[in-house]
């Protein structure tokens, strides 16, 4: 439904085509290597391989292609994740048709577009300290408070009635936040930081 109103929204600006659609990460690279689109919207949660990965690969296999994050989700360490990967943009869904047309524009030409809770985002992760765990969202602490009970991905996700791949993306950026490579060590640290 989102990609269907975003081609509706931006087929009424001429000088925009639409090369090409991706329902996950994974579909969005092999689009992107026969499309060979000057702009991607990306999203970040998605099945398969999520929208960093995505990025990441996009921009090894054709530097020339230019992403823009289109995404819901305006964490700190998802900006940076996203901006790494090789974003030039990171732009939240509730932009207008206008802003999103010149942000698309604007990548086209190489030049970047942020959303201001972006930009946030990118000071505080300069300005805050480095403790393990302090950069943490509610969530995120509700999600590693129930992988200590022991609960698995599945189980998390009828917990808090979201996707297990939400629930997925969430266990991902704990263990990138936390340092650790596996949840094994995430609930480790919790239980010995006191984290949750």
């Amino acid at each position: 439904m989102v990609r269907s109103g975003l081609t509706a929204l931006l087929s009424a600006y001429d000088d925009l085509e639409l090369a090409g659609e991706a329902s996950n990460g994974a579909e969005a690279v092999r689009a992107c290597a026969l499309a060979k689109p000057d702009v991607v919207l990306m999203d970040l949660v998605m099945p398969e391989m999520d929208g960093a990965a995505a990025t990441r690969a996009i921009r090894q296999h054709d530097p020339n292609v230019q992403v823009i994050v289109l995404t819901s989700f305006k964490e700190d360490d998802l900006v940076q994740g996203a901006l790494k990967a090789g974003a030039i943009g990171y732009l939240l869904k509730n932009v207008s048709a206008d802003d999103l047309a010149r942000a698309i524009r604007a990548a086209a030409a190489g030049k970047p577009t942020l959303a201001p809770e972006a930009t946030q985002a990118l000071i505080n992760s300069a300005t805050r300290p480095l403790v393990p765990g302090d950069d943490l969202t509610e969530r995120e602490r509700e999600v590693l408070g129930l992988m200590v009970e022991g609960l698995s991905n599945h189980d998390i996700a009828k917990k808090i009635y979201v996707s297990q791949s939400t629930v997925k993306f969430h266990v991902s950026s704990i263990l990138s936040k936390l340092g650790v490579t596996n949840r094994t060590e995430a609930v480790a640290m919790a239980v010995k930081q006191k984290l949750v």
